[in-house]
């Protein structure tokens, strides 16, 4: 449990270049155990063109990270009680709310997880599509509209113009996952964060996305951060990733990377269980016992207690994220001798 009386100072620092710069970034929530620290010391850059994969299970600590990153972390009970979120050389942790409603949905765009509590009910597709269009483009309806009828059209949703007049619950759970989609992209941002952007869709319309995202990419450079459970599709589509478990990011890798030799037990257990083509009711693999709460991490790696290859050092004391080569980093003390399996 963290406890932490003091909002964090604006650093004097020089961010790198790029586009954006996470740093230390910590979060706190108030439970009725005190402050419960659910993001630790989070640190990850991503450039221009680029797609950073975050993946690990729910509760790891994925979505409140990238909700931090647009001040949507709703305070209170939430807070950023240590860090800085870098973005084209200014501390979204210190700017003004002004300044950040110009960033949000303009420069930085989010699709969010869940599309039928995200998309208002009361409001048609093509208004709410073409709010962020009007606020931060101006001009008239018309125009919005027609901006939002491309972007449906742009998502795969047919008769693109007329299903702006259609209310959400007129919408497929699929369909609602693209208008989502359409909204974020409406302004071109320059960093799009997907959170769970294909949960919802069938593997037909999952694989246009995912098409147009990279066109999205190498089109206009936008970087984008992709956030998922599903590590076939990290493997396609990310040029690096970062695994978190229990709030901390315990690897990172460079394209395939992870995949061919994993560095640290968590991510070897998320590798091997998934699904793979075996005999007839063959089990599939899992990771034992589950995430800890957030008032009550372990001492130690956060993992140990579901880790087949700890022993007594894992158990006590702070386990650094350290660099192991040029383009890998691990939270493990064991990460130099262990000879994990990667996807088969």
């Amino acid at each position: 449990m963290t406890n932490v009386t003091e909002s964090p100072a604006t650093s004097a620092r020089t961010p790198s270049e790029g586009l954006l710069q996470v740093e230390g970034l910590s979060i706190d929530f108030a439970t009725d155990h005190g402050w419960a620290n659910v993001v630790n010391q989070v640190s990850f850059d991503i450039g221009p063109g680029r797609i950073l994969g975050l993946v690990g299970e729910s509760g790891s600590g994925k979505t409140v990270t990238s909700l931090s990153i647009l001040g949507l972390i709703p305070t209170p009970p939430g807070r950023i009680s240590n860090g800085h979120i870098w973005y084209a050389g200014e501390d979204l942790t210190a700017i003004s709310d002004e300044r950040l409603r110009e960033i949000r949905g303009n420069e930085i765009s989010m699709i969010f997880q869940e599309p039928m509590t995200s998309l208002n009910p009361a409001f048609t597709i093509g208004d709410q599509i073409g709010e962020a269009w009007r606020v931060h483009r101006g001009g008239k309806r018309a125009t919005a509209d027609k901006r939002a009828a491309e972007m449906l059209d742009l998502v795969g949703i047919p008769n693109a113009t007329r299903r702006l007049r259609d209310y959400p619950h007129e919408f497929s759970g699929g369909m609602r996952q693209r208008a989502m989609i359409a909204m974020a992209l409406v302004c071109d941002p320059k960093l799009l964060i997907a959170d769970e952007p294909t949960t919802a869709l069938d593997v037909t319309v999952q694989a246009q996305i995912l098409e147009l995202l990279l066109r999205l990419r190498d089109e206009t450079g936008t970087g984008i951060i992709f956030i998922t459970h599903d590590l076939g599709v990290v493997a396609e589509l990310c040029d690096e990733v970062a695994v978190m478990y229990a709030g901390q990011i315990v690897e990172t890798a460079v394209g395939a990377e992870l995949f061919q030799q994993p560095k640290h037990p968590y991510s070897e257990g998320l590798l091997t269980a998934m699904p793979q083509l075996g005999p007839r009711g063959q089990r599939l693999a899992s990771i034992p016992g589950r995430t800890p709460e957030p008032w009550a991490m372990p001492d130690g790696c956060r993992f140990h207690p579901r880790c087949g290859y700890a022993q007594d050092r894992c158990k006590t004391g702070a386990i650094e994220l350290r660099q192991l080569g040029d383009t890998r980093e691990a939270r493990c003390v064991r990460a130099d001798e262990l000879d994990l399996e990667g996807a088969r």
